[in-house]
């Protein structure tokens, strides 16, 4: 079996990707998807938060909302909005954001080698996040929300993409965020043959975002090989969506923390406690820290600048992370949050909203203070995976994000 192969998508029809695209499923709650679909019957939130269509009392979880979504994306296929491509191709896939591009692959990508760890991931899974991601797959007999990857250096296959990416899109439509997303078929047999020889000859390639999703893509996989005594491994089960960027392009951004209050100290006796890991210093404006060990701190209405000591640093992959330096030696030594993932105390805030959000949340009472930190690299999560840890919670936060609707794989 292949690491990826190409595969028939289920995609909007000509014109109609401006109508179809939507938020990926879990950025926006059930309220503010309401919101977004109003008066946009083709939005594919109807189908990846379809309890926006049922009584607002309904459990989000309830037989109904998979159903739901099941006969929205019948009617849109009836209506031709969606249609499935005639054969099996691979699709470049950009983004824009800004002055940000980044280009890659859709492709149907191997669970056989997710489960080997060839397809590589860096964070836990929570049980009832992936019952979901299941019931939904089995509803739609597809997978609609696609898994973030990221493949090595590869030159070959950014010219590949490059190239693809040169004549006129199949799709070219922007969010109401301002990104746009571009998307073009790739179905010369020449390319794709070379573009799965290319990744299979890879060692491994990244889980960026979506390890519910391929962590259910493996689940169904597995009860449908179980329940098919005719089971070849050629099956679409057997793989599952995703989109392939080259890593030297993405783009993670800074996951700031916000915290509720001192752990009982006062300002003076805090700032002692911190000066025992950190040097600090006062700052005459905001701290967006420009390098990794460096931080910046905001509590009543000022802000400071903190540099990690260099003789606290690790050599482990996991422990040398900003974001675990800043747990380990201040988070939870002296403000007493010792479990991040569920301590209420502490919230988390993705850098796409700037520093001015980490104020305002000080400013109006809600929090004590804030910490800003240095993004997570790429090279440092692969690291990671590579020796198959995990990552410490809301340690990276990907932009610009995917586009739900604008490729899906049928099973």
């Amino acid at each position: 079996m292949s690491l990826i192969q190409p595969f028939p998508a289920l995609r909007p029809a000509p014109g109609r990707a401006q109508e179809v695209i939507a938020p990926p499923y879990d950025v926006l709650n059930t309220a503010e998807a309401r919101v977004l679909a109003e008066g946009r019957p083709w939005s594919f939130l109807h189908i990846s938060k379809p309890e926006i269509d049922l009584p607002p009392e309904i459990d989000p979880y309830a037989p109904e909302v998979y159903a739901k979504a099941a006969e929205n994306l019948h009617r849109m296929l009836e209506a031709g909005v969606l249609r499935q491509d005639g054969k099996a191709c691979y699709y470049a896939y950009r983004l824009i954001m800004g002055e940000h591009v980044q280009t890659g692959l859709v492709a149907a990508a191997s669970v056989a080698d997710y489960d080997t760890n060839r397809i590589r991931k860096h964070e836990f899974t929570r049980p009832d996040k992936e019952d979901d991601r299941v019931r939904q797959v089995e509803a739609l007999n597809a997978q609609t929300g696609p898994v973030l990857l990221a493949y090595p250096d590869a030159p070959e296959v950014d010219a590949i993409l490059a190239a693809a990416s040169q004549n006129e899109p199949e799709a070219d439509a922007t969010a109401e965020t301002g990104v746009r997303h571009t998307l073009w078929v790739i179905d010369d047999a020449g390319s794709i043959t070379r573009l799965t020889e290319l990744f299979d000859a890879m060692p491994a390639i990244y889980i960026a975002d979506g390890h519910h999703r391929s962590a259910a893509a493996s689940r169904v996989c597995a009860a449908r090989k179980a329940a098919n005594p005719g089971h070849t491994g050629n099956e679409a089960y057997n793989y599952f969506l995703s989109v392939i960027f080259p890593g030297h392009q993405m783009k993670i951004l800074d996951y700031n923390r916000v915290i509720k209050d001192l752990n009982g100290l006062s300002e003076a006796a805090f700032l002692e406690k911190v000066e025992q890991c950190f040097t600090v210093e006062a700052a005459s404006g905001p701290v967006k820290p420009t390098q990794p060990g460096e931080f910046g701190l905001y509590m009543n209405g000022r802000w400071h600048r903190l540099h990690i000591h260099a003789g606290l640093i690790p050599s482990d992959p996991v422990e040398r992370l900003d974001v675990s330096l800043l747990q380990n030696n201040l988070i939870g030594p002296v403000l007493g949050i010792t479990d991040p993932r569920r301590d209420k105390r502490i919230d988390f805030v993705g850098g796409i909203r700037g520093l001015v959000e980490l104020e305002k949340r000080v400013d109006s009472g809600e929090m004590a203070l804030a910490l800003a930190l240095y993004p997570t690299g790429m090279a440092q999560l692969m690291a990671v995976a590579d020796v198959n840890q995990v990552m410490p919670p809301k340690s990276t936060w990907f932009e610009p994000k995917l586009a739900d609707g604008m490729a899906s794989h049928t099973l």
